[in-house]
């Protein structure tokens, strides 16, 4: 009995560092009053405190910072993938860190001991292919420490990391968007006016390039509640690629020549991003940037597959880039693989880039 009031006991304690304050009279010789009742405003039993820990996930931890014998609760050892035992070191667990993480978890861990307050370390651990996030939170400075034990919680906070990294990447891809927009609406600016014969005309022109401009950016982003149906590829294309063109699409320097199919409203959201994204690279550096260039899109067919062949001609002197690209480049990479079940290829010929864009059928009517 005594051993299990002091298990008690350093629970209670631990709950007090943690910011969970027990009120005076609920100690007992024996542990922990218990009770069957509904709990009181602020008192709460041995069993009313594991089932709030446990409905929230949260996994307890001791670490001796002498022997560096760590041991969890039962939910610890699941969070961390590990075999239920009576204690693991430290070590075994960082082998399940994210390498990237690891040295960074290490120096926290040991600099807790100095840290003023309470701390939170969130970190990677890997369990198979899953990648987990988790936060370690408790007292630094030896704060609550019994004997050289330390303690703890660890919370599973993967869910929260996940929708942070879609905000990054969804800002990241809005800026993107926004650079690129406004570049194009320069060279736009520039195309209408080597063809306009008088203001009236150029703003005619540009206003007219500039609202296809906002129908083919419709294109590239998903509509809320499934709307829009699908629609043919050669359509597709030529909507995006019509304010590029002095005379417009099929009549001018953008010629399009795809085989007849549908494409699924998801596909047609991936392809959209993937051209559009070749469009503003070709206005940017490529061959729509100048007057004389060409730009010739076509397809054929490769057993399960179909290749549109993305072709320039007339424009500046081709270099290939140096390094792996920026955000446009992983994301139109990613559309590709993950959303197109393809690939992209790039020949950086002297004449004029080839693109080279390799969809499933199965994927591109979906």
């Amino acid at each position: 009995m005594a051993k299990r009031a002091v298990r008690i006991a350093d629970f209670a304690h631990m709950l007090r560092r943690e910011g969970i304050d027990l009120p005076q009279g609920m100690m007992r010789s024996g542990g922990l009053q218990m009770t069957k009742d509904m709990p009181k405003p602020h008192e709460w039993d041995h069993a009313d405190l594991r089932r709030a820990i446990v409905a929230a996930g949260i996994a307890l931890w001791a670490w001796n910072v002498d022997t560096d014998d760590f041991t969890m609760d039962a939910v610890g050892f699941k969070l961390w993938g590990v075999r239920l035992s009576e204690k693991v070191t430290f070590e075994t667990l960082s082998a399940r860190i994210h390498p990237s993480d690891r040295d960074r978890v290490r120096s926290a861990f040991t600099a807790t001991r100095t840290i003023l307050g309470r701390y939170e370390t969130d970190f990677r651990i890997l369990i198979g292919d899953e990648v987990r996030w988790i936060a370690a939170r408790g007292q630094g400075e030896d704060v609550g420490i019994v004997g050289r034990t330390m303690y703890g919680i660890f919370l599973d906070v993967t869910g929260r990391k996940q929708a942070q990294e879609g905000h990054e990447l969804l800002a990241g891809e809005m800026s993107h968007r926004v650079k690129n927009l406004l570049a194009i609406a320069s060279g736009l600016t520039a195309i209408t006016s080597r063809s306009a014969e008088s203001t009236e005309d150029m703003a005619r022109e540009l206003t007219e390039r500039l609202s296809a401009l906002g129908r083919a950016h419709d294109l590239v982003r998903p509509l809320p509640n499934g709307q829009g149906d699908a629609a043919l590829l050669g359509d597709l294309i030529s909507v995006i690629l019509a304010p590029y063109d002095d005379m417009g699409a099929f009549k001018g320097r953008i010629r399009v020549a795809v085989e007849r199919m549908g494409v699924g409203e998801s596909a047609s959201t991936s392809l959209a991003l993937v051209i559009h994204e070749l469009a503003t690279n070709s206005m940017k550096y490529g061959a729509l940037s100048v007057p004389q260039g060409t730009l010739d899109v076509s397809s054929t067919t490769d057993g399960d597959k179909i290749v549109v062949t993305w072709a320039e001609h007339g424009g500046p002197d081709v270099t290939k880039p140096m390094g792996d690209g920026g955000f446009g480049s992983k994301l139109v990479q990613r559309s590709m693989t993950s959303q197109l079940g393809g690939a992209i290829g790039h020949d950086w010929a002297e004449n004029g880039l080839v693109v080279t864009l390799e969809i499933d059928r199965a994927r591109i009517a979906v």
